[in-house]
Formats: C-alpha cells, structure tokens, sequence
C-alpha cells in the first residue's frame, strides 16, 4: 500500500498541491469570520442537580453575576466639588446603553414615614442641588447611621461603592467590550479630574479584560511560535528551504484549524485560542522526522527521488501512526460532557491528522520540485554533540543498566512521594499574574467589602406568603446574624435587612431600631409599604411570586475551590441545618461562585478519565503495532514515568491540580508516546535486518532515530516553554510543565525505553513480516541500488519507471 502511495504521490505532486491549495483557501475564506466566545462556557453539565436548581433560581430572581462594581478609597469625596463630580459620573453612567441599574452613596434612597397618608415616602438623601459643605457633612452623617447600606456601599474606613446591574443579554455578545470600554472611559475621566484612583471588579468586567488579553496573546504566541520553530529548523538543517517547508506545511494546517472552528459552528475560546500555536508545535516533528529521513536516504545513494519516495515507505505510516496517538491525547477530550473541552478536543484532533496528510504531500512533493540537497545540508547528520548524547546513551543502556535502574526506581519513588503532596484548588479569578491590576483590583474589594463573588441562599419558608411571617424573618434573620461574623463574606442583602430598614423609618431613624418588627409593628408596616409607591414591588423583590422563598444575596471573597467547599459545607451548611431542624423551612446555597467551584471539580475529574481513555487507545494501538503483551508494557511504562515525574514536580512547588494543569497529563501522554513508537518500529526493522540481534538493534536504533528524536524534543520543549511568558498561569503551567514532561520523556525513551528492551525482549521469533511495521519497507526486499529517475516521473503517466543506480 505505501509502495503504492509513495508513487501516487510523487506522480501525482503538482494536481495534490494544487488541491491542497484549494482547501486552504477555502478555510481561510471562513476563518475570516472566526469569532471570539463572550459566553464563558458552562462545565456543569444541565441534568446536574445543582444547576437544574440554580437554572430555577434565575428564572425566579435573575441573574447573579451581571454585576459591575466600582470602589475607592479617599477622604476627597467628602469635598462638595468632588462629591458634585461624582453626582454627575453616577449620572453620565446611568446614560450608558446596557447599564439597567445603578447604586452608591450619591443616590441611596431612604424612607420618610408620612403619618398623615399612612406610607413612607422615599427621599434620595443627597440632593442634586447641594448647596454648602455644611449641609454635605451633615448628609454624610446621615448615610453613616443607614445600617442597611454599611458594608454594601460603604464602610467604617471610609472606602465607597458603585454597583452597577448591566444588560444580561448584551454581556454575552460581542457588544460587551464596547459597554465594558464606555464604563471604563468615563470612570477614567472622573478619576483624571479628581485624583481619586478607581478599582473595578465584578465577573463581566473580568471576562472582558480575559478576553481581550487572550486576543493579544493569540497572535503574539502564534508569532512567537513561528517564529522560535523556524530558528531551530536553520539551526539543524543549515538550510533555507528545511525552514520555509515546514512552516509552510503548519501555516496551512493553522488556517485550516481557524476554518475548522468556524466550519463546526465554534468560537474561539481561552483553550481554542492555544491551538494555532500548539498546531506549529506539534506539527514541525513531522517536517523533522520526513526531513531528516529524506537526508539520511540521500546520503546513502545520492538519488532524490528514491529517498522521496522511500521516506513515505519507510516512515509514512509510522508518522501516521504517531499522529494519530498524538491526535488521541487531544480527541479523548471530546469524551467528556464539557462544551469547552469537546470543542478543543475535536478540533485539535482534525488537524492534528491534517497535519500528516499536508506534510506527507507537501515535503515529498515541494522537495521534488527543487535541487538535490547540497552536502552543508547533511552536515546535521553528523552533528557531534547529537551524536556524543546518542553514545553516552548508547553507554548507558549496555554497560550500566542496573544503575539505569536504580536512579529510574529512586526518581519514580521520589515522585510519588511529591504526588501526595498535591492539591486540587482554583480560584474564580484564577491563572492571573499577582501584579495584575484585576488582581489588585480584587484584593481591594476582598479587604474593605469582603470580596464581589456572588453567593445565594434561598430560603424557603414551607408556605406560601411565609416571608411575611415574622418568625420566619427571625429565623433568617439569626442566619445572617451567623453569616455577618463569618470572615469573607460581605453583609446579606435580603427581605430581612429589608424590613429592618422600613422598621427603622418607621420608628424615624430612632437609634436601636434597625431591627425587625414585632408581629403588632409588621402589620401597620406592611400598610404603610401597601400605600408607598413601588413599596411591595421592593419587598417583591427579594421574594417569589407566591411569597413562599427569600433570597438572602451575599458577596465573598475569592476564596479558592478548597477554602470554599469548606465554607459551604464546614460553616454555613451546618448552621443552616441547626437553625432550620424540626421547622418547615429549608435552605439551598447556589449562585454562580459555587456553580463555578462545582465546575472545576467536574472538570477535573473528566480530565482525569480522559487521561485513563486515551492511555487504553493507545494501549490499543501498540497492541496493533507490536502484537505482544510484553511489547504493550516495554512501550507504555516509559511514558508513565515523566507524567508521574511532572505530578511530583506539582506537589513539590505546591502547583495545585486544576483544569489547566489537568489537561497537561492527556496531552503530554499523546506527544510523547510518539517517540516510543518511532524508537520501536524502528527497532524492530533491525532486529530483521540483523538477525534478531537485539543488541546492535537497540544500538543502531539508537543512532538513526534518536537524532530525529533529539530534533523533535528540542522543538516541542522551545514550542511549549513560550507559553511560561503568558499573562495567564494556567498557559504558563501548560506550557513549563508540558516541556518539562517532554525533556523527560525524550531522556527516558533513550535510556529507560532500550534497557528494557535489553532485558525483557526475546527478539522477534517468527519471521512473517508484520504488516504495518516491515511491509511497509518491504524489509529491503528491493535493493539499495534501485533509482528513481527524476525525468521518468511526469505528471499525468501511468508507469513510475525505475532504472538501476550506476
């Protein structure tokens, strides 16, 4: 078959080419309208319990993470010219297409108990005509004594808050930047006219800067990338067209990886944004692997066309195979019930087997095409430092072979040892530089209001119209009571403080009476908010239709997935439990924090069983290749042993397990079984070319694929470690720890992989050629003087025409 396609190829070149060109055109006709996802993914799947209940807990009450919070700190505010500034900001806000809602202390809203009519008036404390600094100081006094507004629009330090309530629809479309963008721009030209510095916080805002900086880097690694790979290629081969080849190849397979993502009805996401520049990684092995082969047959006979043609014999479905093993760490992804991973997954999967067909057509047919290389072009082939590593390893693997052991035994033992020492933790704001300004944004926000993280309680009373039972308020109110000392989690906002704050207008901001009503005050209360306007619609609010569930809505710190969970089930949890016990009310925390924390943990457990699927397809395949149990185990072990190295790394350095370090381990499992692969097959070719002489073929092996092995290692490690310069730590985890895997893996499948082989493999004890593995090279069957003349193959000819070598 690949005698076959080896000459189809080669004949055929220029129609091949042609059509490749075709298809990349095509793609790059659709990856112009390649879009950038503005709805984060969800990762909890919809059947899960706890979504079906938050999904209900939107449609009741809305949305919980629509919100946008502005804070400062300086005593300027106090200043009447300042103060009328911000009047006018939180008014020029107000303005903004997309703002639905917006309040801080330039316009809070207080009750004024109107005896004659029996209602409350509601009365904006400050003005819009504010008239000396006196009467400013004395208002500012009068915000101090609103309890219901400490700690959610101020604090006893003298910080403020503006939160604003933003369009749900419009912060999941494209249009979110430019509503994010017009926040920012008058926010700024209040801060340049005052000198008060702002911070800003809240999860639209968040995923707007992500997004923007995901844009920036996409281009900058995919540059970089190119970039790196391209110096090494002229480092190895000393020559032009070895670099401008490959990049060739990975240029059209990155347009058909954006087409492909528009093609399937994608956007791109934070990990499909990485796949432009992990496709260049990934795909200059194969460029290295043909290249280098293609070098290595010339140098043996000095016919073109003949090491053409024999490098799609001899490593064609070798390539495949390890593309498609390398295609398999990225598929298994698309096993898992998460949208943001099957999208990755299946994506790189297609190209990742592009990337064989277009360099198995594309290197053949483009060297073709050009002159024979010249002798400074095969130099790489005796390249000294590769060559002395290929010994010392060659070394190694005969003459110390038990301390290989041993130091393989002690470095396993001390991994493991690191393994137990890992964590899974994640944070909501998670993988962002310390000296970032979301960063320092969020830590101003955790320290003066306990952090802008959205958490839910609902509350429900077992009744319908419960809310308006006073006991049921005394209950809830105990909670928050319990919640209010509870470090990292801001003051509630609920039907509870609610009511207390209409109790103390009631009673006309009598000290001591933000509390809640006795069963006698409630009903000339609820008379009093029955004639307000809108006075119901604000106790509607907090409640459902049928008055049967409260919602009590709290901010947290970004506390991290661990902490969290503790905090859920360790402390509020239980006193839920205590307060609610032989009652008929009950209560369910949801909201989007905890959706999130819940969404990590899934996610990590589907990377985990992702990585157990990919490592039996890929037991599969060696089983296909090698046919032998013991085989299956010589090949897979090695490449446990860098994962398990890369696990110990992350318990050592207190690197947590989370989905972006998760995904490393399918991933890296993928690539680096690759070079085990080539290594074997190899291996086996000359155990037939030297008569089961398993020695000389392990040393031979060593010689001919290692320096492939070599290449390729240094160009996945360089293409990886430009990840570590992200803004984004789970990029840089993905990329150090990746290239660190790698590096392992290349040194244990050129030492390790050849000392088992020396010590448990019995050579090959039948002679039936093996179909995949020596048909392909027909076992030299065709000698090593056949030629191929270059003027005999024309495009459009039936016969591939041979004459014998002179």
């Amino acid at each position: 078959m690949w005698k076959e396609l080896s000459h189809f190829i080669l004949r055929f070149r220029l129609i091949l080419i042609l059509v490749l060109a075709g298809i990349t055109a095509f793609m790059g006709y659709h990856a112009r309208n390649l879009e950038m996802t503005y709805d984060f993914s969800q990762v909890v799947p919809d059947d899960d319990p706890e979504m079906i209940y938050f999904n209900e807990f939107k449609q009741t009450f809305g949305e919980d993470g629509n919100v946008v919070a502005i804070g400062f700190e300086d005593d300027k505010i106090h200043e009447l010219q300042t103060f009328q500034r911000f009047q006018y900001y939180n008014a020029e806000l107000k303005k903004i297409h997309g703002v639905e809602g917006l309040i801080s202390a330039a316009n809070v809203e207080r009750f004024e108990k109107n005896t004659g009519e029996k209602k409350f008036e509601r009365i904006k404390l400050f003005p819009d005509d504010i008239e000396s600094q006196e009467q400013l100081d004395s208002l500012f006094k009068v915000l101090e004594s609103l309890e219901m507004y400490k700690g959610q629009l101020f604090n006893d330090e003298g910080a403020f808050l503006l939160i604003m309530t933003l369009n749900n629809e419009i912060i999941h479309t494209s249009d979110r930047d430019r509503l994010i963008h017009d926040i920012t721009d008058i926010s700024e030209l209040f801060a340049e006219h005052t000198g008060i510095k702002l911070h800003y916080a809240g999860i639209p805002y968040v995923r707007s800067e992500v997004s923007n900086r995901v844009k920036e880097e996409f281009v900058l690694f995919l540059q970089i990338s190119l970039l790196v790979c391209a110096l090494i290629l002229w480092l190895f081969f000393r020559s032009l067209t070895a670099v401008a080849v490959p990049l060739v190849i990975i240029g059209v397979v990155v347009v058909w990886t954006m087409g492909t993502i528009v093609l399937l009805g994608y956007k791109m996401t934070l990990l499909t944004a990485l796949l432009p520049p992990i496709i260049v990684v990934i795909g200059i092995p194969n460029s290295i692997y043909l290249i280098n082969k293609f070098h290595q047959e010339f140098s043996r006979h000095g016919q073109k066309f003949l090491a053409l043609e024999r490098i799609i014999r001899k490593i064609g479905i070798v390539t495949l195979i390890t593309n498609f093993t390398t295609a398999i760490g990225f598929v298994v992804l698309a096993f898992t019930n998460i949208r943001i991973l099957q999208e990755f997954g299946l994506v790189a999967g297609i190209n990742i087997l592009a990337t064989f067909v277009v360099s198995i057509i594309l290197i053949p047919g483009i060297f073709s095409l050009l002159p024979k290389p010249k002798q400074r072009h095969l130099k790489h082939l005796e390249f000294k430092f590769i060559q002395g590593f290929l010994e010392i390893c060659d070394i190694l693997v005969h003459k110390f072979r038990k301390s290989v052991y041993i130091v393989t035994l002690l470095v396993v033992l001390f991994s493991i040892y690191g393994m137990s020492k890992i964590q899974a933790n994640s944070f909501m704001v998670d993988d962002l530089p310390n000296n970032s300004s979301i960063i320092q944004d969020l830590e101003f926000f955790e320290s003066r209001f306990s952090g802008v993280m959205p958490l839910e309680i609902v509350v429900d009373t077992g009744k319908k119209k419960g809310t308006l039972n006073v006991k049921n308020l005394q209950k809830t109110d105990e909670l928050e009571a319990y919640l209010m000392e509870v470090p990292g989690i801001s003051p509630p906002v609920s039907i509870t403080q609610f009511t207390k704050a209409v109790n103390f207008a009631y009673y006309k901001e009598t000290p001591g009476t933000f509390i809640l009503p006795s069963k006698r005050d409630a009903v000339f209360l609820r008379k009093y908010l029955k004639n307000t306007g809108e006075g119901e619609e604000l106790l509607d609010a907090f409640s459902d239709s049928t008055q049967q569930k409260m919602r009590i809505s709290l901010r947290v710190a970004d506390l991290g997935s661990q902490k969290m969970n503790n905090l859920v089930s360790n402390v509020i949890q239980p006193k839920i439990d205590e307060l609610f016990k032989d009652t008929e009310m009950s209560a369910i925390i949801t909201g989007t924090t905890l959706l999130f924390i819940k969404g990590n943990s899934y996610l990590i457990r589907n990377l985990m069983q992702t990585m157990v699927i990919a490592f039996f397809l890929i037991a599969c395949i060696m089983a296909m290749l090698f046919q032998s149990v013991r085989m299956i185990l010589i090949s897979v072990i090695p490449n446990f042993i860098p994962l398990i190295i890369t696990a110990g790394i992350m318990g050592f350095f207190q690197i947590p397990l989370k989905p972006s370090t998760a995904l490393i381990f399918s991933i890296a499992f993928g690539i680096s079984v690759d070079d085990s692969i080539h290594f074997l097959a190899k291996y086996r070719q000359e155990l037939l070319q030297h008569d089961n002489f398993i020695s000389r073929a392990v040393t031979m092996s060593l010689k001919e694929t290692g320096s492939s092995m070599f290449y390729t290692s240094i160009v996945l490690f360089a293409g990886f470690i430009i990840f570590a310069f992200s803004d984004f730590g789970g990029t840089v985890a993905l990329g150090v720890l990746t290239s660190l895997t790698l590096f392992n893996a290349l040194i244990i499948n050129l030492v390790f992989l050849p000392t088992l082989l020396l010590t448990f493999d019995k050579g090959i004890k039948s002679t039936k050629l093996h179909p995949l593995i020596e048909n392909y090279d027909e076992f030299y069957i065709e000698q090593e003087d056949e030629e191929i003349d270059l003027q005999q193959i024309e495009v459009g000819k039936t016969d591939f025409s041979r004459e014998s070598e002179s």
